[in-house]
């Protein structure tokens, strides 16, 4: 005997199956529909020769068959935590769109159509997926609420950010990211998404690249954070153009800093982190930060080249004016948060929300952590890893090797910090 929950993802196949069929029959006119399922997920194998009517026809009309509509609302309602029942609705209601749409433009499905459909590797999940199977995993339960809220809400909708975190890669952008999270203006990204420095991503358009934004309403601040932005030369023009070319003038760039040193030796500890864990070796701090002879900087290693920042700023500087950027102190943003988030929220255009209530120290950690609504919670324990040790001579190279490219920075944004 079946048990309960084995009868319901039957019924919830079924159900799928039959939105999907209604679909193809009621609205494209194309008969039935082969249709199969596997590992409960809904792929189309064969669409009918039939062509679809040349006459325009209105969306009313086309969207009139209450047997698809119907089927699909209770299916939405009553199953929609289950991963196959959300992946079935919204193949069949984007099918339904691109059947509403080819034929109100007098289209027929054709070859093309049938062969797109027919191998197709996986159904579309959801455009946040980039066309992988929607996961029960550590982001597919969130990108279901977004789903679920965008029908509940007809004005949330993914957007362009408004604000990007640009780096600078182990300077704090994770920490700023998770304290303006907890502002109910910024709705952040779930992930680095490495679009603009990536050129296969960036290839994708900008389409894509909004689609992988949490919804937002049109009041709110969407932002993204890849600290690996800084860095890349070839990212402040990619930004500039495309931003430009969308007609938005009101992006703002946020660039946390913090003394290039501190940043070089997590930097450093980090790498040595990931190595261990792939079990490779781990050469020693003078290995990596000296030439061969011991007597100079090498500045070929990544992480040097990262701490350079008045390079990298004046590359930015090209294609951005200063009010549009932003330089938030990372060091301070470590010892006294709130008024470097004010600082934040004031160059945001953000109402002043958050207070000493939203943060408090943790003597463990060593650090501050967010107390939100929710709950209490400190980054995860990649941050704050203790630094090795540094011996005198090499921390007086490494000061000496930064001394004009700190007080050029200065001079580029007209800021000092703590560490000059």
């Amino acid at each position: 005997m079946l048990s309960s929950s084995c009868r319901r993802r039957r019924r919830i196949r079924h159900d799928a199956l039959e939105v999907v069929r209604l679909a193809l029959h009621s609205t494209c006119g194309v008969g039935k529909a082969s249709v199969r399922a596997a590992r409960f997920q809904v792929s189309v194998i064969a669409i009918p020769q039939n062509r679809l009517k040349t006459e325009k026809v209105g969306l009313s009309s086309v969207l009139a068959p209450e047997r698809v509509w119907g089927r699909l609302k209770n299916l939405h309602k009553g199953h929609c935590m289950v991963a196959m029942a959300r992946k079935a609705a919204f193949f069949a209601f984007a099918f339904l769109m691109a059947c509403v749409f080819l034929r109100s433009h007098g289209a027929a499905p054709g070859a093309a159509v049938q062969s797109a459909f027919r191998n197709a590797s996986t159904p579309l999940s959801s455009p946040h997926d980039d066309r992988r199977p929607l996961r029960a995993g550590k982001h597919g339960h969130r990108r279901g609420r977004w789903w679920r809220a965008m029908a509940r809400d007809p004005s949330l909708s993914p957007r362009f950010p408004r604000a990007i975190i640009i780096g600078v890669r182990k300077g704090g952008t994770r920490a700023l990211l998770e304290m303006l999270s907890m502002h109910p203006s910024v709705i952040t990204a779930e992930k680095e998404l490495h679009f603009f420095n990536t050129d296969e991503k960036f290839s994708k358009g900008p389409e894509w690249y909004r689609l992988q934004m949490p919804p937002s309403h049109d009041d709110q601040v969407t932002l993204e954070k890849t600290p690996a932005y800084f860095t890349e030369p070839e990212v402040p023009g990619r930004i500039a153009s495309m931003y430009a070319g969308l007609n938005i003038t009101d992006l703002r760039l946020l660039l946390i800093l913090r003394d290039p040193i501190d940043r070089l030796l997590s930097d450093y500890t980090q790498l040595m982190h990931n190595r261990g864990e792939r079990g490779k070796a781990r050469p020693s701090l003078d290995e990596v930060l000296l030439t061969r002879d011991g007597k100079h900087i090498n500045t070929d290693y990544k992480a040097i080249q990262r701490s350079l920042y008045a390079g990298h700023m004046e590359n930015w500087l090209r294609h951005f004016s200063r009010d549009h950027l932003l330089i938030v102190d990372g060091d301070r943003l470590i010892r006294e948060p709130l008024p470097e988030l004010k600082r934040v929220e004031q160059f945001l255009g953000l109402p002043s929300f958050l207070g000493s209530d939203h943060l408090y120290f943790n003597a463990t950690r060593g650090f501050y952590c967010l107390r939100d609504v929710r709950r209490n919670r400190c980054l995860n324990d990649s941050k704050g890893r203790p630094h090795p040790n540094v011996n005198a001579t090499l921390l007086a190279q490494l000061q000496e090797f930064f001394r004009k490219p700190n007080h050029k920075l200065y001079t580029l944004v007209g800021q000092t910090f703590d560490w000059a």
